[in-house]
């Protein structure tokens, strides 16, 4: 009689190979032999048949080519030990990649991840499963991103107009309108450092401490990276310890130069000294149109031969109208002034002084939406206002606009970098900023 022990090995033993025959296809069954080294009782056909994967037809490669077939089982090659698995030796792997600290957000199969997708939507998808559409859904539409945008790794891109987590919300400017708000001088939309919603910028770079962060502005134009002489956002190191950084440039101290304020400078002359020969008989520096170094104006921007002077006194830009044309084309510019051909006067020779209409059909070009005659504040020449020389801040189609109400910096509207149109500074080519204070041209030579 046998002790109960060995009873219950075998009941064991018996439990194993019916699970593990369980697991095993409906095509596959084990070695049909009597006894170790007997004849196999199947067929030749039958052993291979059971061999080959499902689907291939006879002749076709047996356990996938990395294995023998031994009466219907695959025996796989093991000169690799590990290498490969399966009751068909399909596996290369047993055990899948990691993503993200996890092996496969689905179901490990044969070194791959199948992802759950019982649904039939395939809304998991990736490599490692790691995709979910699932989350780019609706609540209230129940439609991929509200039906407003395209859903890409669990992320929303919104069509034009639209914006949220799931493009949910609309915005109350046409797509132009938001495009143009969002472009940066240098015609990038948001300085491709950051994303257009609804006409406004959200920079890419966010400061952890709640500051402006390394990137900033209207359009993501600064950058205050370019100020550091070896980048560390945490540090301080800004021009080098010798200067100023404005929108991702360094103003230099007297007495420093360089990109980023890293050249001592040698100069005869003191600080006060310096700028009392680059001020002349202006206010500012350089009339506030240039960079003055060691008593020498050097004017803005570098190359334009619009702005010259020993103290760049002379701007030929303000001869320019919103259009760039110079005088009206009715006369010639001269140190920021037009001079007008016989024929023609105002600050931009854009009247002719001889009119081929009534004085009614001028009037009644003249007046404003209220029915008064240039605002009150100008009189009215062949159709057009000319607006008071007494009161200069005054301009406008009608009179109406007060340039008092544009930006300035160092006492100068748009800081002289820009022309004020009913308000609002329209700064020149390379300027940016609401009073036109940022230089974002080529470097300063």
């Amino acid at each position: 009689m046998r002790p109960p022990g060995f009873r219950n090995f075998l009941l064991l033993v018996s439990s194993l190979l019916f699970a593990g025959l369980s697991a095993v296809p409906q095509s596959f069954s084990p070695s049909l032999r009597s006894w170790p080294g007997a004849a196999c009782r199947l067929s030749r056909a039958e052993s291979e048949r059971r061999c080959r994967a499902p689907g291939q037809p006879p002749g076709a490669v047996l356990c996938h080519g990395r294995g023998r077939c031994d009466c219907g089982v695959c025996i796989c090659h093991v000169t690799e030990p590990g290498m490969f698995f399966g009751p068909l030796c399909e596996c290369h792997e047993w055990v899948c990649e990691t993503y993200d600290g996890s092996t496969c957000a689905g179901t490990c199969h044969c070194g791959r991840c199948k992802c759950d997708n019982s649904d039939g939507s395939g809304l998991v998808y990736g490599k490692f499963c790691e995709c979910d559409d699932r989350e780019c859904i609706d609540d209230e539409t129940e439609e991929i991103c509200g039906g407003h945008g395209k859903c890409y790794c669990g992320n929303c891109y919104c069509k034009a107009g639209w914006h949220g987590d799931k493009c949910e919300f609309q915005c109350d400017i046409t797509p132009w309108e938001s495009k143009r708000r969002c472009t940066s001088p240098d015609g990038k939309i948001c300085s491709n450092r950051g994303t257009c919603v609804c006409g406004e910028c959200t920079c890419h770079d966010v400061d952890p401490t709640g500051d402006w962060g390394d990137i900033h502005g209207d359009t993501c134009e600064c950058d205050e990276r370019d100020c550091r002489a070896v980048y560390d956002r945490y540090s301080d190191d800004f021009c080098s310890g010798h200067g100023q950084c404005n929108c991702g440039r360094c103003d230099c101290k007297a007495g420093w130069y360089g990109k980023k304020c890293e050249h001592p400078q040698s100069c005869t002359l003191s600080a006060e000294e310096s700028i009392r020969k680059c001020q002349g008989s202006s206010d500012l520096p350089c009339s506030g149109r240039g960079k003055c170094e060691c008593g020498k104006c050097t004017c803005y921007p570098p190359g334009d031969r619009r702005v010259y002077g020993k103290t760049c006194e002379c701007d030929d830009r303000r001869c320019e109208d919103l259009d760039g044309v110079v005088c009206g084309g009715h006369g010639t510019c001269s140190c920021g002034r037009c001079v007008c051909e016989r024929g023609w006067f105002g600050k931009l020779c854009q009247h002719p002084r001889k009119c081929n209409m009534t004085e009614e059909q001028s009037k009644n070009l003249c007046e404003s939406a209220d029915g008064t005659l240039c605002s009150g504040k100008g009189s009215c020449h062949c159709g057009k206002c000319i607006c008071s020389a007494e009161e200069w801040y005054i301009s406008g189609e009608f009179c109406d606009c007060d340039d008092r109400d544009c930006d300035k910096q160092d006492g100068l509207i748009c800081t002289g970098n820009g022309i004020c149109s009913c308000g609002n500074c329209e700064c020149w080519d390379g300027w940016n900023g609401n009073a036109c204070e940022i230089w974002l041209g080529s470097e300063y030579p």
